[in-house]
């Protein structure tokens, strides 16, 4: 028999979040690009400077129809056309509005890269906004919003906005607008805001994929190149600002059997140091299956079947902006259990708050999360699409290219106590506003037992 030797394991090869290449076209358009050979569908992200607080006054949601209104047709193409073209690419093309700016996405193989970039050129040189199509989406729209109202965990979302953040803020309301706002949009209200706000001097396209047989630089002059608007104004950016009391709000729905819940804060964002202590910290609390809210919630006393606590960065200011202004990130804790356990569950929770200031978090959970969060992250960027959005949110916080890279050398750097002090930080027991979306009848009296805050109910 013939003797095979078993293999061994060659030397790992260090991994780091891919660097692009910055440039700009004569239009202004600034361009992001990254090769990454294998990857034969490109991803594009086109980031639009169109924030939500740019929207006219009783004109919330005009962002989001303008987004939806992209696709739907051009000067040279119907709604129809202009969706066969891009199904004959291969291509999917999805636009959305978000308190930062708009975000244009597009996955095509790089194929018919030429064709699929050549559309969404036409879309923002050209969009048809027809008075049809805008009153489709605006229907469109308004048959969404009882369902999102229907929806524990979106009236929880909508209603610790509503809590947070002052009346005058946009911050306040619902993303994509209300039935009384969304009804007085039209066509003429829709080319408005984009006449406004959508011009190639302030946008950013980030292009990642394998471009060894794509001449980048022809295909963008002859796409993206073509399309032109003046340079526009600098816009004075709102602060953000919150009211943190700790307080209870009790969103009644007669007959739950479950009580959503939702408790939040506002805190730093990726532009302050204490972020990657943060995250690490967060991840702990409530980052995974084994961690701490989980383990005791779940695990121990089967409350729920699962409860997580995050950060989601809500908008970022430029570094030296003359607005004064600095962004700030959502931290929240999130999760469901059955109406008769909202009490205890409330209760063992910031028990669990309570322990973590006390006792600190062990060098164990921090290696697990450090692990977790540092260890899959070349499995997390294994597609195009998963690098072009990281980049385009670097880009809409106005963070530096190699922020990513950087972040995951700061998070393995992070020490236990200083994870520790961030999170104990980011979740102060008395500086929390909980949202609870369940029977009041049954919860409002229970939770004003546990003294974490005054407790209000109101309609669901």
């Amino acid at each position: 028999m013939e003797y095979h030797p078993q293999p061994t394991a060659g030397e790992a090869r260090p991994w780091a979040f891919p660097a692009p290449e910055r440039g700009a076209l004569p239009n202004g358009l600034t361009v992001l690009r990254c090769h990454r050979p294998g990857q034969q569908v490109v991803a594009v992200e086109i980031f639009l400077d169109a924030p939500l607080d740019a929207e006219p006054e009783g004109l919330d949601g005009v962002a989001t129809i303008m987004a939806r209104a992209l696709s739907e047709g051009t000067d040279k193409r119907s709604a129809e056309e202009f969706a066969a073209e891009l199904e004959r690419c291969g291509a999917t093309l999805d636009a959305h509005a978000d308190h930062p700016g708009l975000r244009v996405s597009l996955e095509v193989p790089v194929s018919r890269l030429t064709k699929a970039l050549g559309l969404v050129a036409e879309a923002l040189r050209a969009p048809a906004f027809a008075e049809s199509e805008i009153e489709r989406l605006v229907g469109n729209r308004l048959d969404e919003i009882p369902h999102e109202q229907a929806n524990p965990a979106r009236r929880a979302a909508k209603q610790l906005s509503k809590e947070l953040f002052p009346a005058t803020a946009r911050m306040s309301r619902p993303r994509q607008g209300t039935e009384e706002t969304v009804r007085r949009i039209d066509a003429t209200a829709v080319r408005a805001f984009f006449d406004a706000h959508v011009r190639p001097s302030t946008a950013t396209a980030v292009v990642v994929g394998d471009l060894t047989e794509v001449d980048l630089d022809a295909l963008l002059a002859e796409t993206l190149g073509d399309w032109s608007g003046n340079a526009g104004q600098a816009r004075p950016v709102p602060p953000i600002t919150a009211d943190d009391t700790g307080r209870v709000v009790v969103v009644d729905r007669p007959g739950a059997v479950q009580t959503q819940l939702l408790i939040g804060r506002i805190g730093a964002d990726r532009h302050d140091s204490v972020w990657p202590a943060q995250v690490l910290g967060t991840y702990c609390l409530g980052g995974t299956l084994t961690s701490r809210l989980d383990r005791v919630l779940r695990e121990e006393k089967g409350y729920t079947y699962g409860v997580r606590a995050f950060g989601q960065v809500l908008r970022s200011t430029a570094p030296g902006s003359s607005s004064g202004s600095t962004g700030a990130a959502m931290l929240a804790i999130s999760g469901s259990v059955d109406t008769e356990s909202t009490g205890p569950a409330l209760d063992d929770l910031w028990k669990v708050l309570r322990t973590l200031a006390a006792e600190g978090l062990t060098d164990a959970e921090r290696e697990t999360a450090v692990q977790n969060l540092v260890g899959v992250a070349p499995l997390k960027y294994e597609t195009a699409a998963s690098v072009a959005g990281t980049l385009a949110d670097q880009v809409e916080q106005h963070l530096p290219d190699d922020y990513q890279a950087k972040l995951y050398a700061r998070l393995a750097e992070t020490g236990t106590v200083e994870a520790t002090a961030a999170v104990v930080n980011a979740f102060p027991v008395d500086r929390l506003v909980t949202v609870l979306v369940g029977d009041a009848s049954r919860i409002a009296e229970p939770v004003r037992a546990l003294g974490i805050g005054e407790v209000t109910v109101v309609s669901g």
